[in-house]
């Protein structure tokens, strides 16, 4: 970790949330926020920490995890930039459930719990946002956790994939992710071992419905995947 001292744009800019705040709000937000620098794969926090802090990510990738019996992990979420996270536990005053990580070197903007609720209990407007972003949160992990329990292997995969597609969209061809998953983060994210990850993978290739090269990953019939995910 690597406080910065470069100018970004301000937060407010950047994700509608901090656009119900007032000009004195905005100006005690600017001399509360900093600015922090993580390198690949370093732990922003983890699991069982103090909630010192909620974050919005300003470069880069983050992943959100849980790390199960024998150490393995299990990916929850992938965040883009503008994405917050850490707010839940701020706000329940309680522990992180979960730890967040680097995928690739990003840049993000670290608040304080003590400020941050303070700005909740005293925005109204603000208050009632974070309320829709914690109810539209636990609506993705309710579907999440049926997705990865019922759905059979081809489904969770086929899950995985569109869910990638909607958070990082496709490379300048149009057909490409634009995100370089190792495999192992491709099984962690689907609830399978890597080992069966690369074996739907090539069922998925041998089908016509993608083509892979290293970590770039080419979907070539996207509504067939979405057939797949929705059948499970």
């Amino acid at each position: 970790m690597k406080k910065l001292e470069e100018n970004f744009a301000p937060m407010w800019e950047l994700n509608p949330l901090w656009q119900t705040l007032t000009e004195d709000e905005r100006k005690a937000l600017e001399e509360h926020v900093e600015i922090v620098r993580y390198e690949k794969n370093e732990v922003i926090h983890y699991d069982g920490d103090e909630s010192a802090y909620m974050w919005m990510l300003l470069e880069g990738k983050v992943r959100i995890y849980k790390e199960g019996i024998g150490q393995r992990q299990q990916i929850i979420r992938l965040l883009k930039p503008y994405d917050i996270f850490g707010y839940r536990a701020c706000i329940a005053d309680e522990p992180y459930n979960s730890s967040a990580s680097a995928f690739e070197p990003c840049n993000v903007y670290r608040l304080s719990r003590e400020f941050f609720t303070h700005l909740v209990r005293n925005n109204g407007q603000l208050c009632y946002e974070v309320m829709l972003m914690m109810a539209k949160d636990l609506a993705f992990s309710e579907i999440q956790t049926v997705n990865l329990t019922q759905k059979h292997i081809r489904g969770r995969l086929a899950e995985s994939l569109l869910l990638l597609l909607k958070n990082y969209g496709y490379e300048a061809d149009g057909q490409t992710l634009a995100m370089l998953l190792p495999r192992e983060d491709l099984a962690n994210m689907s609830n399978m071992t890597t080992s069966n990850a690369i074996r739907t993978l090539s069922q998925f290739q041998q089908e016509g419905l993608l083509t892979i090269n290293g970590r770039h990953i080419r979907i070539l019939d996207e509504k067939e995947l979405e057939h797949i995910s929705r059948l499970g």
